[in-house]
Parts: structure tokens; C-alpha cells; sequence
């Protein structure tokens, strides 16, 4: 995709944090750019920012197959294709074994896994008609396990494994697919509110202009997997 011009995204969890800054790298690179979020308030204001000309704010659960479906139905309508899925949308839930709820649990895995799968099910035969990029946002917790992250651990160590299979599976028609693998982000994820302190870690904007590069990459090379990490954490 050496020109992007035209190219129509969607980026799921498009709102705010990583998929925000993500969407906002890919418009700035002349892409039309389809944001979802669980709530249309939410997804109208970020368009609002982004700049409503090449921006559509979409309402989608990732953990209703049938919502994708019908977000992905209302791009087609109005772009007619869908080049790139960015499937960012992800919750977290931190507690010991003996107090996670299987409430946590199952928010936690249906959204940061199952809802992967739904995305790419439902974007799939789009995405083998442009030839296009799949592109999830894992974590370094695919790779690494820490105490109270037994739920996030799991979705995102299951997370890196699907979306390597995905890359086995789709890279026959032409689809590259590659997980990302952030470390510490400055972002709203777990009710988090951004400020200064942040400012060593990485941005949302850095994790945007990874993915620009990601397409326009020539096609003969795939970086299937990418650990990210700040360059200076503080010490400890």
C-alpha cells in the first residue's frame, strides 16, 4: 500500500487512547477512517476532533458477531471496500485468583479475544478482496505474565497465538497480518486519565505512526509480530 490515499480503515475501540491515536495517523496519511465504539456519543465526539469529512463514527460491541457485521455493512455502503482493520478494542481486569469474578473474567476474554475473532469474520472476505492488513494490538502481556493478570494474561498470550494463525491462514490470498505489542501506553485504558507523569511512555500517536509504516511497508515482507517497549522506563 505504498499510496493510502483513498483507503478506506476500520479501527475498532476508534475513540480515544491507542485507537484513537491510531485512526488519527491513518487519516493524516489520506485514509477514510470508520470508528467504533460501544457508544455513538462517544464515537460522534472523537469523529468531531478527528475532523467529520473522512471520519465515520460507528455504535459496535466486539462481542456481538452480529454488531461487527452491521458496522462493517454500514462501511461497505458508504465506501464500498474496507482495506485495513485495526482490531484494537480491549478492557482489562487486575485482581488475585481468589478475587477475580467470572463477570472479569469473561468481559475480558470475550472482548480482547472473542472479539478479535468477531472482527476478523466479519471483515474477512473485505479483506481479501483489496488485499488488504490485519492488524491486532496485543501487549507485551502476550508474553509476559505478572500477579493479579490472569484474565489479561490469558486474552492477550491467546490473542498473540490466534493472530499468528490468522497470518498463516489469510497471507495465501494476499491479506498480511501483523499483532502489535505494546508496552506501557499512555491511554483511558483502565480508567486511566492521562497526564504529564506519562510522558516517558509510549504515545498513542508513536503507536500510529508504526501502523502507517506497517502499510506502506513493500509487500514481499511481513513483520508478524512486533514487541514495542518505552526506550526509559523510570527506575525502580
Amino acid at each position: 500500500m505504498k499510496d493510502l490515499k483513498g483507503k478506506v480503515a476500520l479501527v475498532t475501540g476508534g475513540s480515544k487512547g491507542i485507537g484513537y491515536g491510531i485512526a488519527e495517523a491513518l487519516l493524516n496519511s489520506g485514509l477514510k477512517v470508520a470508528i467504533t465504539s460501544r457508544s455513538q456519543d462517544a464515537a460522534d465526539e472523537a469523529a468531531q476532533k478527528l475532523g467529520p469529512d473522512n471520519v465515520l463514527p460507528l455504535e459496535s460491541d466486539v462481542r456481538s458477531l452480529e454488531s461487527q457485521q452491521k458496522a462493517v455493512n454500514q462501511i461497505i455502503d458508504k465506501w464500498g471496500q474496507i482495506d485495513v482493520v485495526i482490531a484494537n478494542a480491549g478492557v482489562g481486569h487486575f485482581a488475585s485468583i481468589e478475587e477475580l469474578t467470572p463477570d472479569q473474567w469473561n468481559q475480558t476474554l470475550d472482548t480482547n479475544l472473542t472479539g478479535v475473532f468477531y472482527t476478523i469474520k466479519a471483515t474477512v472476505e473485505s479483506l481479501k478482496k483489496s488485499k488488504g492488513y490485519f492488524i491486532t494490538i496485543a501487549s507485551l502481556a502476550g508474553t509476559n505474565f505478572f500477579a493479579s493478570g490472569s484474565a489479561y494474561n490469558a486474552s492477550k498470550f491467546g490473542l498473540v497465538g490466534f493472530s499468528q494463525a490468522v497470518m498463516l491462514d489469510l497471507r495465501q490470498y494476499g491479506v498480511k497480518v501483523t499483532t502489535i505489542m505494546p508496552g506501557s501506553v499512555t491511554s483511558h485504558f483502565n480508567d486511566h486519565t492521562p497526564n504529564p507523569d506519562d510522558a516517558w511512555k509510549i504515545q498513542p500517536e508513536d503507536l500510529g505512526q508504526m501502523t502507517v509504516d506497517l502499510l506502506q511497508l513493500d509487500q514481499r515482507t511481513l513483520p508478524s509480530k512486533i514487541e514495542v517497549r518505552p526506550t526509559t522506563p523510570p527506575s525502580k
